[in-house]
């Protein structure tokens, strides 16, 4: 245990040590991770990697030995709270991570909202963070300086730990916190591993203002050891240096010794120089001195001034007003790391970083807490030409089950027992605004005149759950049941699952005089805060309507016929009055050809682009080479960044 050292000068703030003075811990939580999508990977490539074996929904598969950067390393974007997701990435990424850039939320009051287009018009509306993303920087400021140190603090630990022994980080802050998270960086990276604060001054729009304007940031630059990757790049001249450079030489006037100035002839191109003597065009006889320079006029210096700031019209804008230009990470990554290294970024936003890295040729791993984030940053990466192939993770039910254990089943995260199970199912009632109904064999409790099931954490709830509930629904002769669920299995809420005119589930409750109703258990109940504010809705599902044509004997072609957003009424105004048509509810969706209840392997895709609102509702024919029957799994993303999704069963 740590505890105050009086022979050395640190930073301290409320929170940083316990009552007896020693330090407190970072969580270490180690949570295997889901992997979701797999993005631009046929299924028969996924399976050559492996080698043939069947990879579970639940495996993350990290590369055999010997494997080639292309051969046995899929991109990572995982959705989740970047604490959990660093301790859990330990286990196989310690020392392994040679870049890592950070971007952490700035100061109170920032703005975290961003603009998203809706429909073919791309009409613009502010879209809010969510509940989790608002919470998460509610408590980075919620006593001031010292949450958003411990926050950080925390943070950089971990990060210290995955960084490779040749790797670098930088930590990209603002001028009104850089001199505290100096401080505590020196702490945890050490004093010595300091090289560099990097000004990023830039120009944009001015006020009116009784002080000076703010116009820098600045990121401060450690490395893990001495031997870290620093690679020497030539700076983009600017207009005018590149003017000196196409004329090949310059002019300038220097003090001469006995006063007075003499002019100085700064070569930077000697072979056109001389040509230029020797035609007559350039007379160097009266220059009192003639200097020859390197040709590259520009250095890389701690003063990043031709960088531009990322006006709201720029063309890789994706909506998000903290988002920075791609041009600062390319010099990040250009610098300091090599082709084929790791890089990550924990704080990613709309993927700034993992493009950057993308187009160099470096391996990345990406996370951030908001799903919007993550969804903008999955088309972004489709927009990049030639893109490897990456996999969308999350930390899914084992996320749930930690959430679980340590919040009723005692704080260091053990196996649930059959009191915190009932405390478990008594706090989700709450939320729904139900009692605990006791002494029943599949249901769990009742609000008003409804029945209430609630789902498992670790499972998805099953069409035999739904059926049994509805039959003790019947035998207690209640006529309408509301079933509560994190997941879902296939099926159950589709293929044409109607939340206006009921699908198969539906209509087999009903026929038994059973009215059900289905509802999504957001990821909002784990977060305290906003159980406690009453921030949490369950919503009902989705309901997505598509039919599978087939163009040809082997083919088929899947198209959008309909789908209906849950809950339109809760829908800001704003948004609902650009909406035109079902369609102007979908930015993306994709199809997996093949989906064989694992991970969704992404056949064909469409999507929406700031440039392109266009969307089509019909996918591209799609062979198959041998017959059977198939299971076609469709994927819809709404404009929230929320996700349905519909299987379908072709036989060729």
């Amino acid at each position: 245990m740590a505890k105050i050292d009086v022979t050395k000068t640190e930073l301290v703030w409320p929170g940083k040590y316990d009552e007896d003075g020693v330090l407190r811990e970072t969580p270490r939580v180690n949570l295997p991770f889901q992997v979701v999508e797999t993005v631009n990977e046929s299924r028969a490539g996924r399976e050559a990697r492996k080698g043939g074996s069947q990879q579970s929904l639940f495996d993350v598969y990290e590369g055999k030995e010997g494997d080639t950067f292309e051969e046995g390393w899929r991109n990572k974007l995982i959705w989740g709270d970047n604490l959990l997701v660093m301790g859990s990435l330990l286990e196989k990424f310690a020392g392994k991570i040679d870049l890592i850039y950070i971007d952490p939320p700035f100061a109170t009051g920032a703005d975290f909202s961003f603009e998203a287009r809706i429909g073919e018009d791309g009409e613009e509306t502010t879209k809010k963070p969510s509940t989790i993303e608002e919470k998460a920087y509610r408590d980075t400021w919620r006593r001031g300086l010292a949450s958003y140190l411990s926050m950080l603090s925390i943070r950089l630990r971990l990060l210290r730990e995955l960084l490779s022994e040749i790797g670098s980080i930088y930590i990209h802050v603002g001028v009104d916190v850089v001199h505290t998270v100096k401080l505590i960086s020196d702490e945890i990276f050490g004093n010595e591993r300091f090289k560099s604060e990097i000004i990023w001054h830039y120009r944009r729009w001015t006020n009116v203002s009784d002080t000076f304007q703010q116009m820098h940031d600045v990121l401060l630059y450690y490395s893990k050891s001495q031997n870290t990757t620093f690679n020497r790049i030539e700076i983009v001249p600017t207009p005018s240096q590149q003017a000196v450079i196409d004329k090949g030489y310059n002019v300038n006037k220097v003090p001469a010794k006995g006063g007075g100035k003499i002019l100085q002839l700064l070569v930077y191109d000697r072979e056109k120089v001389e040509s230029l003597v020797a035609r007559g065009e350039l007379d160097t006889s009266k220059y009192g001195r003639i200097v020859y320079r390197d040709r590259e006029l520009t250095v890389a210096n701690d003063v990043w001034g031709d960088i531009q700031y990322l006006h709201s019209q720029a063309i890789e804008r994706t909506g998000y007003a903290t988002q920075k230009p791609e041009s600062l990470l390319d010099r990040i990554v250009s610098i300091s790391s090599d082709r084929g290294n790791l890089v990550a970024d924990f704080f990613c936003g709309s993927g700034t970083t993992l493009a950057a890295a993308e187009k160099l040729g470096r391996r990345w791993i990406g996370c951030d807490l908001g799903r919007w984030a993550v969804h903008v940053t999955r088309k972004r990466l489709l927009g990049i030409e030639n893109c490897k192939p990456f996999e969308v993770l999350n930390l899914g039910r084992y996320e749930r089950q930690y959430w679980q254990g340590v919040t009723f089943g005692g704080s260091d995260g053990r196996p649930v027992t059959e009191q915190a199970l009932y405390e478990y199912l008594a706090f989700i009632l709450k939320l729904h605004g139900a009692r605990p109904l006791p002494g029943m064999t599949h249901l769990h409790g009742k609000k008003g005149t409804a029945m209430v099931y609630v789902g498992a954490v670790d499972a998805p709830v099953t069409i035999g759950e739904v059926d049994a509930a509805v039959d003790e629904c019947l035998a207690l002769k209640q006529r309408e049941l509301h079933v509560l669920g994190w997941e879902w299995e296939m099926g159950l809420a589709g293929p044409n699952n109607d939340v206006r005119r009921g699908g198969p589930m539906h209509q087999a409750a009903k026929a038994k005089g059973v009215r059900l109703l289905l509802l999504q258990i957001p990821r909002e109940v784990m977060e305290q805060q906003a159980a406690d504010k009453g921030d949490v809705r369950f919503f009902e599902l989705a309901w997505l309507e598509a039919e599978i044509g087939r163009p040809e004997k082997h083919a088929a072609r899947v198209t959008l016929k309909d789908f209906v957003i849950p809950n339109p009424d809760l829908v800001p105004d704003d948004v609902r009055g650009k909406i035109r048509k079902w369609s102007d509810w979908i930015d993306y969706w994709a199809v997996d050809w093949d989906f064989r209840n694992d991970t969704f392997m992404q056949g064909w895709v469409a999507y929406r682009t700031r440039k392109d609102r266009t969307l089509p509702l019909a996918s591209d024919p799609h062979v198959y080479e041998r017959p059977g029957r198939y299971r076609v799994l469709v994927k819809v993303i709404d404009v929230f960044g929320n996700d349905t999704s519909q299987a379908f069963d072709v036989e060729v």
